[in-house]
């Protein structure tokens, strides 16, 4: 029986994500701006992956602490930014006596497909009146080439959609998680982004490696390689242009407050 993929047993390649899919920690600083940390605050980075982006906070003045499920992703950061602090952890159940001023996420929580318990944890790391910033996959991203995969797999006799790992919410379902959970929302966002994949032909395959391994489970090396060109016979019209491979992201972004202790408080996003 196939069983549903999720975060706790997709193997991450920590070299072939800094080597070729840098364009993530790229577009995150974006999401860095809209945190907008100040000097001195303390800032949770769930799924920090190999620590750029946790660099990043630190040189504007952020005291940081990054957690990633996997091991090996922890082990490249500390290896690449042995000054800042980085955990292995489990978002779903992450527990900490530390509060943080911000909890701050990138590209991280589609692979958590548990998100209430997620939820629960960046509420038990905040301070009354800290907020959380995050953008991750939102409904419908990498519609095409999810269907692609399916249909190549199909050949395979592999039922996609039962090994799919990823959670992509619309707004109104994530919003109305955050604000169960007591948070007050500030800012909700869904929109396209087109993402450029570098390597040009191979730029899907690099992807699928990447991202997508555990649909491929159980397949030898040779049926791997077939079902790679199958899946990218079948993206190429609508994915491949100029030279290149652009893959059909949307994201949603979100900034969120817990409550303040004291009644009526109101948090500012510029933390003085």
């Amino acid at each position: 029986m196939n069983q549903r993929h999720d975060e706790t047993n997709h193997y991450w390649n920590a070299s072939l994500y800094d080597s070729r899919i840098g364009f993530v920690s790229e577009y995150g600083k974006s999401i860095v701006e809209l945190l907008d940390v100040q000097p001195g605050e303390t800032v949770l980075d769930i799924g920090c992956g190999t620590g750029d982006l946790c660099r990043e906070l630190s040189s504007r003045g952020a005291l940081t602490h990054g957690i990633d499920y996997s091991g090996e992703m922890i082990a490249k950061a500390r290896g690449k930014y042995p000054d800042l602090s980085f955990e292995a952890a489990d978002a779903h159940a992450y527990r900490t006596e530390r509060k943080f001023d911000a909890v701050f996420s990138n590209a991280a929580l589609h692979w958590m497909t548990r998100p209430a318990e997620v939820i629960r944890s960046v509420s038990g790391a905040l301070k009354p009146g800290g907020r959380f910033v995050a953008e991750f996959g939102g409904k419908g991203n990498v519609g095409g080439i999810v269907a692609a995969l399916g249909e190549s797999l199909r050949g395979f006799g592999i039922d996609a959609a039962a090994r799919n790992p990823w959670y992509f919410p619309s707004v109104g379902e994530y919003v109305s998680l955050l604000e169960a959970a007591g948070f007050r929302v500030e800012y909700a966002l869904h929109f396209s982004r087109p993402t450029p994949l570098d390597d040009g032909e191979r730029g899907l395959e690099h992807w699928l490696q990447m991202f997508a391994a555990g649909f491929f489970a159980g397949l030898t090396e040779p049926e791997k390689r077939r079902a790679y060109a199958e899946t990218s016979r079948l993206a190429k019209p609508s994915l491949y242009r100029d030279g290149r491979w652009i893959a059909d992201y949307w994201r949603l972004r979100v900034a969120a407050y817990k409550p303040a202790a004291a009644e009526g408080e109101s948090p500012d996003m510029r933390r003085k």
